[in-house]
């Protein structure tokens, strides 16, 4: 990416961030990014699996939905490079008091969001999802929608990924690239 006279390589450009609820395209759309701006690809639900040497739902289970965010926050404190990186965060890393600063405070922040119907259809094949195991998922869809909104809202720009992936790809790389030539503005005042 080029600023002025300025060359920046991948490893020095800041992170991106990329959150929402699950199913809105944050993997897919982080490996697009990543590979587009030469940064590495981060899952964090994946660093912590590694980390921890549990799964997501083994985590539930032993510990509960509490000490995952915890284990959430301690990955966007300490546990990844500081520059350099395309993040895709968990659906709930961000809906806790004081996440959705913490992680725009950290590089550049960007919201997913799709339908509710959307969502259900990405990931209603997947076992993988220890919030959806219920009943009628769509119902609990929905219900977390409701519950998590006022932390997406509050956790950077907010795009739809309900769209063509090409066109949704191009309007991310558009903002991130936006974002990264502000902040080097600012930084150069």
């Amino acid at each position: 990416m080029k600023h002025g006279r300025v060359v920046l390589k991948g490893n020095s450009l800041p992170n991106l961030y990329l959150v929402g609820f699950m199913g809105t395209g944050k993997s897919s759309m982080g490996k697009r990014l990543a590979a587009r701006f030469n940064l590495r690809f981060i899952d964090s639900d994946e660093e912590i699996e590694k980390s921890s040497g549990m799964s997501i739902k083994d985590i539930f289970a032993k510990f509960g939905e509490e000490k995952f965010r915890e284990m959430e926050r301690d990955f966007i404190e300490n546990g990844h490079p500081k520059t350099g990186c395309v993040v895709s965060c968990g659906g709930g890393l961000v809906c806790r008091d004081g996440m959705p600063e913490l992680v725009k405070s950290k590089g550049v922040s960007i919201v997913l969001f799709a339908e509710p119907e959307v969502i259900f259809k990405r990931v209603s094949l997947s076992k993988t999802r220890p919030l959806l195991n219920v009943e009628n998922p769509m119902q609990r869809i929905c219900e977390l929608l409701d519950k998590r909104s006022k932390y997406y809202n509050r956790s950077g720009i907010c795009v739809s990924s309900s769209g063509n992936p090409n066109d949704v790809e191009e309007r991310l790389a558009r903002i991130y690239a936006g974002r990264v030539k502000n902040m080097l503005k600012r930084g150069q005042d």
